[in-house]
């Protein structure tokens, strides 16, 4: 049932995984308080080497993209040479790994870092950080276009220090309502120049974004995260489907790694984009095509089989069993996934 999941997949000609299962990017805030990895990061991140890919947890290419305690960073020599560590570990075993560049926008707190929080518009988020509820979120400044010409150079540094750092590649994080996904909703961009209004304009400056990093490191090293479905720390407003379809007919011509579906839950439809995000990101994306969102390994198998993606991220059962690839190839029996394994790093 599960064996289309264990075929070699190849992404391009540089790049071919050795089974289709991806371990989706998970925020764990374990790093250290200069934002680099620990040695408890190497040995959680080599024990699941068996995945074909590894994405990592999101990593800030500046201090000002910091939202949450204790998540890495890729913008400076010590996180460099931590990450080096876990690339090693993992490539040792035989795996592959993309670090998943990030900048949380309007949800970045300047409890972490000196300086102003960035975002497409003044617009607060309504809300407290995670593991920091003592923090509320603030007005954020609208991003200028200088402030945007330096995120574009800052994004394309994160992605040549990850190389630096021995991945191989990257993905973009372009979605679940950080900054570049906040370009990309009416509810958050209410700008009125060439970064708001309409579609074509909305998207410009995630496809700077996109076109600077491939620049830097090829677009074959390059994968992008998307959530059309605008579920996390957005409002939906019907119009984004506009502006996810310009996007998408952009991407079609990059010739990227792949686009990666950024859903919790898959099984969720949307009026906008005519039911699952899945199904509309395959219609609209002619490449290869990551799904994710509460499948199990048969259901995802299922999908595989059936065209509706090409490769399957699994998040949560990866936390429960860094064994998940052997586990479900052998036919063993999984562990069930508890909130409490969030505590430990194993």
């Amino acid at each position: 049932m599960t064996d289309i999941l264990f075929q070699p997949y190849a992404l391009n000609d540089t790049l071919t995984l050795k089974n289709r299962i991806a371990m989706a990017p998970l925020t764990r805030c374990m790093a250290d308080d200069d934002l680099v990895p620990t040695e408890a990061m190497v040995r959680y991140y080599e024990r699941r080497a068996d995945a074909g890919l590894i994405i990592t947890e999101a990593t800030i290419i500046r201090p000002d993209g910091q939202g949450y305690p204790n998540t890495p960073g890729i913008f400076s020599s010590a996180q460099i040479a931590g990450w080096k560590k876990v690339t090693e570990a993992v490539q040792n075993k035989g795996g592959k790994i993309f670090l998943q560049i990030w900048h949380t926008g309007r949800v970045a707190h300047p409890e972490f870092f000196d300086g102003e929080v960035l975002a497409p518009s003044a617009i607060r988020f309504d809300g407290s950080v995670p593991r920091r509820r003592d923090l509320e979120y603030v007005t954020p400044k609208a991003a200028t276009h200088e402030d945007i010409d330096q995120l574009v150079a800052d994004y394309s540094q994160a992605a040549k220090n990850a190389i630096e750092a021995g991945f191989d590649g990257v993905e973009i994080h372009a979605a679940n309502g950080y900054l570049l996904d906040q370009f990309l909703h009416f509810n958050t961009n209410h700008r009125q120049d060439e970064f708001g209004e309409t579609a074509e304009n909305m998207a410009r400056f995630p496809l700077q974004v996109v076109d600077a990093v491939c620049h830097e490191i090829g677009a074959d090293r390059v994968g992008i995260r998307l959530s059309p479905g605008g579920y996390m720390h957005i409002e939906a407003d019907a119009r984004d489907r506009g502006v996810f379809d310009h996007l998408l007919t952009e991407l079609n011509s990059r010739q990227l790694a792949y686009v990666h579906e950024g859903m919790f839950d898959d099984s969720v439809e949307f009026d906008a984009f005519d039911g699952r995000i899945s199904t509309y990101l395959r219609q609209q994306y002619s490449h290869t095509l990551m799904g994710v969102g509460n499948y199990t390994a048969d259901t995802a198998a299922e999908a595989i089989a059936d065209e509706k993606f090409d490769l399957i991220a699994i998040g949560r059962a990866f936390i429960a069993n860094p064994d998940f690839v052997e586990r479900v190839q052998s036919g063993k029996p999984l562990k069930a996934y508890d909130s409490e394994m969030l505590n430990d790093l194993v």
